[in-house]
Order: C-alpha cells, then structure tokens, then sequence
C-alpha cells in the first residue's frame, strides 16, 4: 500500500532542474539504511537516507545538493507524527496549520516582510517494501508533481520527518512508515 501527497507553497516560484549529467553515468554512493523499515528507533537513519536518495537524484540532474535545515526538519517531523496521531493524511495539520502556517511559525522565515520565501512539501506513506526511504523516493519520482518539487533548482534546505505506522491505522502484517519532506529556500 502507498499514499502520496505534494503541496507547494503559495510563494512557489522557480523552474524545473532538466537533464541528466555526466555525473549520472557514475555509480552512486549507496545510501545507508534506504531499505529499512522504520523501527520506532530508526527514524534520524530513515530521514538520512530519504535525503541522501533524493541527494543523488538531484546530483543526476545537476541540481545543488539540499541541505538539512532544524527548523524544517522539526517541521517535517511533527507532521509525520501529527498523521499518523490523527489517522489522517493530508497537509494541513490536526490543528489546522497549512505547511506554509507552520514554515512561518517555525523561524525558518526569518522576518517575513525583508524575505523571499520559497516552500513545498511531500508527504507519503506505505507498507512494507513501499515504507522504506527507497521506496517512498521511488513513488514521488514516479508522481509528476512530487518529481518536479524534488527537481525544483531553487530548493537549498530540507528536513525530512518518518513516524512509525501509517496513518489511516491500517493493520497489517507489514510495518508502515510516514514520510513528511519540507522543503525551503529563503533569501533577501
């Protein structure tokens, strides 16, 4: 089982990364833990090897490397969790703030009116084979408005969030993972 979700902010305004480079002929670093399960204990290898994954596809397309921001990554977290608490799956939270809400609450933005504010967020979730990084990676690239939010050239920050289970409380014999990426670039 596999859900998606992607949201771009409001403030979104930048172009699609395109082409592959010569980078990508070469073989790519393995990402630590990208087919693990989340065990409730694993969850900073879970978010290392959703970045490191969504890292090399970036480099492939000679776009910048994203880079782990604390206030995204808190932000990421918390919605992950906030899901799956609330067994539902969406971006406004269960408080009903809209990721840009929480982007802006978090400092990320520095002072909102002296910067340019750039936002997106995926979310997704599976079972099994589909709740490891590579698998949830492998689903948004294969999603036309997941791929192109991970391809976004402007994007410079990240933080990447896995809660253990899935949200709509699914039993299953698989474990399930929830995924929340946010993504930002700021600037004056």
């Amino acid at each position: 089982m596999l859900a998606l979700g992607a949201l771009a902010g409001p403030l979104l305004a930048s172009a699609l990364g395109a082409g592959p480079s010569a980078r990508a002929s070469l073989a790519p670093t393995p990402c630590a833990s990208d087919h693990a399960t989340t065990t409730g204990r694993n969850s900073v290898a879970l978010d290392d090897a959703a970045l490191c994954l969504m890292n090399e596809i970036r480099i492939a397309h000679r776009l910048p490397e994203l880079h782990v921001n604390a206030p995204l990554a808190r932000i990421a977290a918390g919605q992950a969790r906030d899901m799956v608490r609330g067994h539902y799956f969406g971006d406004q939270s269960l408080s009903g703030q809209t990721p840009l809400s929480r982007v802006m609450a978090s400092g990320y933005a520095l002072h909102p009116s002296s910067v340019h504010l750039l936002t997106a967020q995926n979310i997704g979730y599976g079972t099994g084979p589909n709740a490891t990084p590579a698998g949830i990676v492998q689903a948004w690239m294969l999603s036309p408005p997941h791929r192109k939010i991970i391809l976004t050239a402007a994007y410079h920050d990240v933080g990447v969030g896995v809660a253990r289970s899935v949200p709509s409380g699914l039993s299953s014999r698989w474990l399930g993972g929830t995924y929340a990426v946010e993504f930002g670039t700021r600037g004056r």
